[in-house]
């Protein structure tokens, strides 16, 4: 997608384009995308003809949203950036274990 490069098979990164994401498609809240936001975002995205990308990314980001949005339905910046640095699931499984002693 548009927030990563691949080089010599390692994917890097790219602070900007990552904020070129919101600053395109985040109209509701500048830190966040909603479900439709998301949607844009991908449409915004494909590769012509690339029908297996478009299912994959579509896969991808939507398992994300699924698993990640927060109460109000919104996949938070902080979030995404968490599965490229891989504190995701460690950031997930604190929310629900801090949820658990409630």
């Amino acid at each position: 997608m548009i927030e990563e490069y691949k080089t010599q098979n390692h994917i890097v990164f790219v602070p900007s384009k990552f904020e070129e994401i919101f600053q395109k498609y985040a109209r509701t809240n500048p830190e966040a995308l909603t479900a439709d936001e998301l949607d844009e975002f991908l449409k915004g995205n494909r590769e012509p003809k690339d029908y297996g990308g478009w299912i994959a990314g579509l896969t991808e980001w939507k398992t994300l949203y699924y698993l990640a949005k927060d109460k109000n339905g919104l996949l938070e910046k902080d979030t995404i950036k968490a599965v490229y640095d891989g504190s995701l699931f460690e950031k997930m499984a604190a929310e629900t274990a801090k949820k658990k002693h409630k």
